[in-house]
């Protein structure tokens, strides 16, 4: 179904489309945001429901044919530049309703590696984690006490998808940490002033990698729990940016477990 072609910024359809780019707004409504023609296709795949689709011919790059019974918006140039987020808004933008990310809905299997994100602020710096965590096919993300909403346009848009395809439960850093424990999950937490190397610390068996917030770490929440280790820094820097770090340490588990014998 298509509706008529808006090409006015003051349209109260745009105008209310524009207000899930802030938290509130997507915290009252339960919606949210998803830009590009690849992430939104992606965000269908997963069952994520779509109930409007903005679609701007002027500047899609490729065809998007649709699911039958969607509701369809065209819409104008600057139209479109009002609700996307980035600089140079994409040809095709959705407004889904948000998921539940429950620790009770994470289904995991006999081995499962984890990421435990605590604190991160910066949604780019969340958005590549989830990169990253599909990359390596983590079983599940937890987003512990988090300060940036996994449904922020960024967060969508850095996570190129991610977001979708990988499990994800958000939740306090209580609740992580004694869901961690009950499941004889091993959490393996960054520290730069940890004694151990990463790869002097055995990560096979159910883990969970933890990364802290950018500017301060991991909490000391954590420290009864989390084996730190440490990514070693040949140069004068004395810290990696934080979804560099958990990159480094989901890869170093995904070596050792294809390493270790089954």
């Amino acid at each position: 179904m298509v509706a008529d072609r808006i090409t006015s910024t003051a349209n109260p359809r745009i105008k209310a489309f524009a207000k899930l780019k802030t938290s509130r707004e997507r915290r009252s409504t339960g919606r949210f945001l998803i830009e590009g023609t690849r992430e939104v296709a992606r965000a269908m795949a997963a069952g994520v429901v779509v109930e409007t689709l903005l679609i701007c011919r002027e500047l899609l790059r490729e065809p998007f044919v649709a699911p039958q019974g969607l509701e369809v918006v065209e819409v104008g140039p600057q139209a479109m530049a009002k609700v996307a987020m980035r600089e140079n808004p994409p040809g095709s933008i959705a407004v889904a309703r948000q998921f539940a990310t429950t620790l009770e809905q994470l289904d995991l299997g006999a081995d499962p590696l984890l990421l435990i994100a605590e604190q991160v602020e910066k949604p780019g710096n969340l958005g590549a984690m989830m990169r990253t965590a599909d990359a390596v096919g983590v079983d599940a993300i937890v987003v512990a006490d988090g300060v940036t909403d996994i449904f922020n346009p960024n967060v969508v848009r850095s996570s190129q998808g991610a977001l979708f395809s990988v499990p994800i439960a958000v939740t306090t850093s209580g609740a992580a940490m004694a869901w961690a424990a009950e499941n004889s999950i091993k959490v393996i937490g960054g520290y730069p002033a940890a004694s151990e190397e990463l790869w002097d610390v055995t990560m096979t068996g159910p883990t969970a990698v933890l990364v802290g917030a950018e500017d301060m770490g991991i909490s000391s929440a954590w420290s009864n729990l989390a084996t730190p280790v440490r990514i070693p820094m040949a140069g004068s820097a004395d810290s990696l940016n934080a979804s560099v770090s958990a990159a480094i340490l989901l890869f170093e588990a995904v070596r050792q477990r294809r390493s270790s014998p089954r």
